[in-house]
């Protein structure tokens, strides 16, 4: 199994970034994705995901009505829109996958990549 996370970066206030998650070793269009952030000195956190099929999808209060997940199964590839971007949104953001967007919220993978850092700062 192996993510590579890209698409991060410096932005500021109110601006917009789109995070990619390239999936392999795995089918990826028979499980749910999803995204997490660390911030620093923080513990890692839920942002978002998505079923396998693009059926529904699932955000943190925080980033409701501002982040949008989408998936390309024919590129093994999840995305991550993010608008109105705040400086509470600075962490290193990571993708992963599970059986189930409930099972996939609770964070309980043993494998994760590198992640992409987003800093949003004026």
């Amino acid at each position: 199994v192996q993510f590579v996370e890209s698409g991060g970066g410096l932005v500021q206030p109110g601006g917009s970034l789109r995070l990619s998650c390239a999936a392999s070793g795995f089918t990826f269009s028979s499980h749910a994705a999803g995204w997490f952030r660390q911030a620093p000195g923080k513990e890692r956190q839920f942002v978002a995901a998505i079923s396998s099929l693009s059926y529904s999808t699932d955000y943190a209060d925080s980033v409701k009505g501002r982040f949008t997940i989408s998936r390309d199964n024919a590129k093994n590839t999840v995305y991550l829109q993010m608008n109105s971007l705040r400086p509470d949104d600075t962490a290193v953001y990571y993708c992963n996958k599970d059986t189930t967007t409930a099972r996939l919220k609770k964070g309980e993978m043993d494998y994760w990549g590198k992640g992409t850092l987003v800093t949003v700062s004026s």
